[in-house]
């Protein structure tokens, strides 16, 4: 599980800062790619990268602000001349659907894949035997989502020596076993999987939220979680500006990871107003709260470890 930031600026795009995307690349886990947000020129941003379109298959959008949605029906176009032809699900607030439908509808274009458009609100808005996502309502001029992947504990290892020990030799029964299934040998034995499983390994939980001012929802989302990704629009002697604009603050964002308890925090959405030589002073003033921060930038890939 790695997670690919595509693009980190705020509002319109910068030389060294596209507008906001960001990958969960799950190619070990299911073979397939989540995106968030879809500003303009993410395609771009995609080539530089070996990211494959037809590889995403759900695309989360927080909100209707177009530095998160202006890339989404060139990308969803793209994908159909990329080899793209499994189904792709779109998740988003109510508006989305029209937004995608007027696009397609009025610039002609038509995909050679399904497209599952769904307007959501809070709650869980996708789970499957390994992955859960949930959604909270944000603090933002328009509806805004932050979306919470939890992924699901998986079984321990399997106690190899032990089967050994016990004359079953590598095979069919090893698979059914590390599913912890049970299985019945020539002998009449029957082994239960689950005895022959080390613990259970922890999932990770992502965070990632889309722009907001600090609030309950955001720390309730990153509850624990092993990464934790919020804007920071604004350095700390902008607090009032990031109030009225209703954005955050590298300190306001460094605040809710501490109160979240997360192991990492990136901080992106960064504005065009802070060239490259202030960089470092943004990450230093949320180090000051929350030391684990980082300010991420376009093309960073970052792999999400176990806690």
């Amino acid at each position: 599980m790695e997670l690919l930031f595509l693009g980190t600026g705020a509002g319109v795009p910068a030389k060294l800062r596209n507008v906001t995307s960001i990958a969960l690349k799950l190619l070990e886990e299911r073979g397939t790619v989540w995106l968030f947000d879809c500003g303009e020129a993410t395609q771009h941003q995609i080539l530089h990268t070996s990211l494959k379109p037809r590889r995403i298959e759900k695309i989360f959008i927080t909100h209707l602000h177009g530095d998160h949605i202006y890339g989404l029906p060139g990308l969803l176009g793209s994908r159909s001349f990329q080899g793209g032809d499994s189904l792709l699900t779109v998740y988003g607030p109510k508006g989305i659907k029209e937004f995608i439908d007027v696009s397609l509808s009025v610039s002609g274009t038509h995909l050679q894949y399904p497209l599952d458009i769904r307007e959501i609100e809070e709650g869980v808005v996708f789970e499957d035997e390994y992955f859960l996502v949930i959604a909270k309502k944000l603090d933002h001029a328009l509806p805004t989502l932050g979306y919470r992947v939890v992924e699901k504990d998986k079984h321990g290892k399997l106690q190899v020596d032990r089967l050994k020990e016990r004359g079953i030799s590598p095979g069919p029964l090893y698979k059914k076993l590390k599913n912890g299934e049970s299985v019945t040998l020539e002998n009449g034995t029957v082994l239960h999987g689950k005895e022959f499983l080390g613990p259970n390994i922890k999932g990770r939980v992502v965070t990632i939220l889309g722009d907001t001012r600090p609030c309950q929802e955001a720390i309730e989302l990153g509850k624990s979680a092993n990464l934790l990704v919020h804007e920071a629009t604004f350095n700390r002697g902008q607090a009032k500006m990031a109030h009225d604009y209703y954005h955050s603050t590298t300190e306001q964002a460094a605040e809710v990871a501490k109160q979240a308890g997360v192991a990492m925090l990136y901080l992106t959405h960064i504005s065009s107003r802070f060239g490259k030589e202030s960089w470092k002073e943004l990450q230093e003033e949320a180090r000051g709260i929350f030391e684990n921060s980082y300010i991420a930038e376009d093309l960073l890939e970052v792999e999400i470890p176990n806690k």
